[in-house]
C-alpha cells in the first residue's frame, strides 16, 4: 500500500486538487443562488408597526399573485392554443392574431 501511494503520489494530489476545486466551485454556485433570493428583514429594536406594516404588504402580495394565477395559466393556454393553430392552419392564426390586435382594445 505505502509503494502504491508513493508510486502515484501526484496523481492522488491532483484528483484531491480537483476535488477541492470542484467542491469550492459547487459551493459558490450555491451561494451566489442563496443570496439572489428573496432576503428576510429581521426587524430589530422590536418595532412592532414595522413588522406589522411588512406582513400586511407581504399579504397584499401573496394576494394578487394568487389572484393573477388563474389570468397567467389561461394566457399561456391561449399561446399555446395559437402555436397549435399555427401549424394546422396559418391563415386562420393569421386572422385571429389581426382580430386580436385590432379590434378587441
Amino acid at each position: 500500500m505505502k509503494d502504491f501511494i508513493a508510486k502515484y503520489q501526484k496523481v492522488i494530489v491532483g484528483i484531491g486538487s480537483i476535488s477541492v476545486l470542484l467542491i469550492c466551485y459547487l459551493q459558490q454556485k450555491e451561494l451566489s443562488k442563496l443570496r439572489a433570493e428573496r432576503k428576510l428583514e429581521i426587524v430589530v429594536g422590536g418595532d412592532i408597526h414595522k413588522a406589522q406594516t411588512i406582513d400586511s404588504l407581504q399579504n397584499i402580495v401573496d394576494s394578487i399573485r394568487a389572484e393573477t394565477l388563474p389570468l397567467q395559466i389561461q394566457l399561456g393556454r391561449y399561446e399555446v392554443a395559437t402555436e397549435l393553430l399555427k401549424e394546422q392552419d396559418k391563415k386562420a392564426a393569421d386572422k385571429f392574431e389581426l382580430i386580436l390586435s385590432t379590434q378587441t382594445e
